[in-house]
């Protein structure tokens, strides 16, 4: 392996060196990048946001006109992806316009900032507290559900259940960063979307499509569950009620009267078994006002009558021979 012209690679240059992890500094730049790309591009037009944009519950920035797009019937529209590419940017999270809201951004014109409006020039976002330019480098939080935006150091210091623009009241889980890089952050919007979904809201505050019906259709059931087992209930207090008498009468006692605390909790079951009741009660009291029928007893024999007359009543006198029939 000499003399020939050749040459002798060394280990160094044989075995490939291992990829290095990115540094802190390279971590920050991308993140930078990523963060400046979101706040002056829609993710789903690819074009510059422009007012009104909206937000959704994980604090993502769109344009207005593209969600409307893509929230219109039909597989594909002009001016923004396809359909499966808009899904799959936004996960299921926008479903109408109430799964998002409209940030009221403070403009200053004479400053410039991270987007442009119709006529081309740009137009800065501050903060209406602090006058910090809103952007990637200055953490940005909006409020549900009135939209207005300001700066996180705005809000933490002034510690109010208020907005500072209008005075409509918020909680500290209506505070919803814009663009959240933190996971923890991440991961309290996520909960919170998942306890709104529950309470039957959008991430706007408003009630949820459909809930109503959900709502009307489960107490429709309730309803009829309840009138099902009212009506077997009263069912089975008239079969009771009408089997009462019979026995009563078979046994020689009388029906009892039904107390005033019958232990049915349903008041309409319990007007129904009253009502029937007191039926039964009435019939028993015509018959013992219009009395002992007359053809009925001429059948039978008295019982206090000893000696039977010549022919015998109905049930007890046999057929006679003639006595001149007799042999």
């Amino acid at each position: 392996m000499g003399n020939d012209g050749g040459s002798i690679p060394t280990r160094r240059e044989l075995v490939r060196e291992a990829a290095r992890n990115p540094s802190t500094s390279q971590i920050k730049e991308a993140q930078r990048e990523q963060q400046e790309h979101f706040w002056t591009t829609c993710p789903l037009s690819h074009k510059p946001l422009t007012r009104p944009i909206v937000s959704d519950s994980v604090g993502n920035l769109y344009n207005k006109d593209a969600i409307l797009k893509f929230l219109l019937p039909g597989e594909e529209a002009e001016g923004i992806s396809s359909k499966a590419d808009c899904e799959a940017i936004l996960c299921g999270r926008v479903k109408g316009l109430r799964d998002v809201v409209e940030l009221k951004f403070e403009v200053d014109t004479e400053r410039g900032g991270p987007t442009s409006d119709m006529k081309g020039r740009r137009e800065g976002w501050i903060c209406p507290i602090t006058a910090k330019q809103l952007g990637p480098s200055v953490k940005s939080v909006y409020l549900v559900p009135c939209g207005h935006v300001f700066s996180e150091e705005a809000i933490r210091e002034m510690k109010g259940d208020q907005c500072l623009q209008c005075n409509e009241p918020y909680t500290e889980d209506n505070v919803i960063p814009i663009l959240p890089t933190k996971e923890a952050d991440k991961q309290r919007l996520i909960a919170r979307s998942q306890k709104l979904a529950e309470q039957g809201l959008t991430h706007s505050l408003k009630k949820a499509p459909g809930s109503k019906k959900r709502k009307k259709h489960a107490n429709g059931e309730s309803s009829e569950v309840a009138a099902e087992g009212s009506s077997a209930q009263a069912t089975t207090t008239m079969s009771s009620s009408a089997t009462q008498p019979a026995a009563a009468n078979r046994s020689g006692t009388s029906t009892p009267t039904p107390s005033g605390s019958s232990g049915i909790k349903n008041a309409a079951t319990a007007m129904l078994t009253a009502r029937v009741l007191e039926e039964e009660n009435e019939k028993k009291r015509r018959r013992k006002m219009m009395g002992p029928n007359e053809n009925l007893e001429s059948l039978f024999t008295k019982s206090g009558s000893k000696e039977p007359t010549k022919d015998g009543d109905f049930m007890s006198r046999g057929y006679s021979i003639p006595a001149g029939a007799r042999r």
